[in-house]
């Protein structure tokens, strides 16, 4: 398999402080944020981004794992650890790893319109732009124009980076 590393390490860890940055930027005022990463590398990445917000500001941010199935998200209940009662009025930041078509993550978001939140942002470490559902990155590590074909992954932990295969 050929495989080409675009972010290393180091990289990946000055997209996420920028991106915790934008994020407080745009919500300095609020008390409470909800910080909702897509169970997998999306939730890692949230937890990343929760770390480093508490680091920078005094926001309580709520960190939850939402528990979706990936291929058909439309046939599985969505799981999450909070309350519908957690979030109403509140701000909800959506992460996850790539934003590919857009599927998983507009999912994400429909779980959330349940009751009324004050504003909905989606956050992706790689924003690949091939979009079959109306949803768009609002804070992006990496926006990559690549070809269908082409597989990205974002590895975590061990080998850490991101490569296109």
């Amino acid at each position: 398999m050929n495989r080409t590393q675009i972010l290393s390490k180091q990289q990946i860890q000055q997209k996420l402080n920028r991106m915790a940055w934008q994020i407080f930027e745009a919500n300095y005022q609020e008390s409470v944020i909800i910080i909702a990463g897509i169970n997998g590398n999306g939730f890692l990445i949230a937890q990343r981004l929760t770390a480093i917000i508490k680091e920078i500001s005094d926001i309580n941010v709520l960190l939850t794992e939402i528990k979706i199935n990936k291929k058909e998200p439309f046939n599985s209940p969505i799981e999450l650890s909070l309350k519908e009662t957690d979030y109403v009025d509140k701000v909800v930041i959506l992460v996850d790893d790539v934003l590919n078509s857009g599927k998983t993550m507009i999912y994400g978001v429909k779980h959330f319109l349940n009751v009324p939140v004050k504003k909905i942002n989606t956050t992706a470490l790689i924003d690949r732009k091939h979009p079959r559902f109306p949803i768009r990155t609002d804070y992006a590590g990496l926006v990559l124009s690549t070809s269908i074909k082409d597989h990205v992954a974002v590895e975590l932990e061990a080998n850490e980076g991101v490569y296109i295969e």
